[in-house]
């Protein structure tokens, strides 16, 4: 058969040019690059294979001149072995005059139509082999020449930059989703209180990067287990892992151990893996890597099997699992150390309710009863009935105030009203007693309906109240005092109101003993609290604290 009309050479060059320049999709640019390399050189079969970024087989296979149906009865695509895998290790130029006769040849599979003369050129690009253009049957039996060599590596020079161009793309889409997921996990370190939310959302994120069927992290526990603290995978099987305990001989606890992160690429073949565990989650490979802070080991996050023909993962997955991994490292220390402080200043407020108490016992009912017990001494010595009677009456005063002073005590221990009654019935008396004690008017003004709250929730109120009404006595010099509860969004809200002197609330901010002790104790519950105050204008607190249906 006569040679390609350069006519025709040209045309097909220029097509493939005006593709790369104007062709979005990179399968579809590369489909008419095989088509032009088949038209240039006159062969009737043509074909690019892109290698993978592992650079050892295949990732696409586009080919031109072969039907449908032909492809169906083929069965699978060529994985880069044979005469395709020499080409891949080499990254050189080879022509052929007969394809099967070649030794390195490992033959066709079955249906596969007859080939002979052949022409592989490399897609290179800066010396980074991205794939390879294969040609075969020459028109008219000829061989491939030289000519067609440089036409066809011309082209593949193209084919280079549009994969390269896509994979950049793909890289900086990539880099851009894990910046945008860090940034996300950074915010919610800051931002989130509630620690498993926090871990959920780490697992999340990293099994989305990775692409992993399964992700957890576990936490562990005195007995040398670790805790599934979170979990998020494909169906239900991850939230069947939740708070499920890994055993002391997994392969988790003794990477904990190790403080040394490792990739698994088969988790049956691994010795240190328990295999029951493994068969359970039903998991093939894995990457464990542990949560350090200050070199100590304070929990692992485990990502199981890459989504894909090969559940293996790679080191960049592996260094992505570690960026998440100190991130969430910080979060389990950040919430360790907040939940021993909020336990210190818990401590430290019951020790100085104690010590005031104890002053009070020892300055008032103390006093009281010494008086007493010297006042039956005067009975004894009174010299007539009518002292006797005096002394008498003296004494059941004290007792009457002592008995007083103990009642006082025991309903800012513990009200009854607050077991017996609630929340509500114990509010209206312990706002009567203030008005007694203080001279400052009180008012409760309860919108609840008949329920009664949660125990705690009607606990972590009341102290709130008494907290406030106890603020208002040493630092208001207020008139008049109101506290308002209502039902609404799921929880209770309570606005305690005063008319007293106020106060810079940025000056004082949150540091003040009582505002500190008041929001620790909402916080202890889910709620949340908010002050209002301006010299001379009074102080509002409002309190929110939801309640469970």
């Amino acid at each position: 058969m006569a040679p390609v009309p350069d006519q025709t050479r040209l045309r097909a060059l220029f097509d493939a040019t005006l593709a790369l320049n104007s062709e979005l999709s990179l399968d579809a640019l590369l489909q008419k690059l095989v088509e032009a390399a088949a038209t240039l050189t006159g062969a009737r079969y043509a074909a690019l294979g892109v290698i993978d970024e592992t650079g050892a087989a295949l990732e696409r296979f586009l080919t031109t001149g072969i039907d449908a149906e032909t492809h169906a009865a083929i069965g699978d695509l060529p994985r880069g072995r044979g005469i395709l895998g020499v080409l891949i290790r080499a990254a050189q130029p080879l022509r052929l005059h007969d394809l099967g006769q070649d030794p390195r040849s490992v033959g066709f599979p079955p249906n596969h139509p007859p080939m002979g003369t052949f022409l592989g050129v490399p897609v290179l690009l800066r010396g980074v082999a991205y794939g390879n253009l294969y040609l075969t049957e020459k028109e008219g039996g000829e061989d491939f020449t030289e000519a067609d060599e440089e036409l066809v590596m011309l082209l593949a020079a193209q084919a280079a930059v549009a994969i390269e161009n896509a994979r950049l793309y793909e890289s900086a889409t990539r880099w851009s989703r894990q910046l945008e997921f860090l940034h996300e996990v950074v915010r919610s370190i800051a931002e989130e209180t509630d620690l498993e939310r926090l871990l959920q959302l780490v697992c999340r994120r990293v099994r989305e990067l990775i692409g992993a069927r399964l992700t957890l992290i576990g936490l562990p526990l005195p007995n040398g287990e670790l805790r599934i603290a979170a979990a998020d995978g494909e169906g239900e099987t991850a939230y069947g892992l939740l708070d499920h305990n890994l055993s002391g001989r997994s392969k988790s606890r003794r990477v904990l151990e190790r403080q040394q992160s490792v990739r698994v690429d088969s988790i049956i073949d691994d010795p240190e893996v328990d295999q029951d565990e493994a068969r359970r989650m039903g998991v093939r490979s894995g990457l464990y890597v542990p949560l350090i802070v200050r070199g100590r080991a304070i929990g692992i996050v485990a990502v199981h099997d890459k989504v894909g023909a090969d559940a293996r993962f790679s080191d960049a997955d592996l260094r992505l699992a570690e960026i998440f991994a100190a991130r969430a490292a910080v979060a389990v220390d950040l919430s360790e150390r907040v939940a021993r402080d909020t336990v210190r200043r818990v401590i430290d407020a019951q020790e100085l309710e104690r010590r005031r108490l104890a002053r009070e016992l020892h300055d008032e009912t103390g006093q009281a009863l010494t008086s007493i017990l010297l006042g039956l001494r005067g009975i004894r010595a009174a010299q007539s009935a009518s002292e006797a009677e005096k002394v008498e009456a003296d004494l059941r005063e004290i007792v009457v105030q002592a008995l007083q002073d103990v009642r006082a005590l025991a309903v800012e221990l513990r009200p009854a009203a607050l077991d017996d009654f609630g929340l509500v019935p114990a509010l209206e008396r312990l706002g009567e007693t203030f008005a007694e004690r203080s001279g400052i008017g009180a008012t409760v003004e309860p919108h609840l309906g008949a329920e009664r709250l949660p125990a705690e929730t009607e606990t972590a109120l009341y102290r709130l109240v008494q907290e406030a009404l106890t603020n208002v006595v040493k630092h208001a010099q207020a008139s008049q005092v109101s506290i308002v509860l209502t039902r609404r969004d799921g929880g209770v809200n309570i606005l305690i109101e005063d008319d007293g002197n106020g106060f810079d609330v940025g000056d004082v901010g949150n540091g003040s003993l009582g505002l500190v002790g008041m929001r620790e104790r909402i916080a202890l519950i889910g709620g949340t609290l908010a002050v209002e105050s301006a010299p001379g204008e009074g102080t509002t607190i409002s309190a929110f604290a939801p309640v469970g249906t």
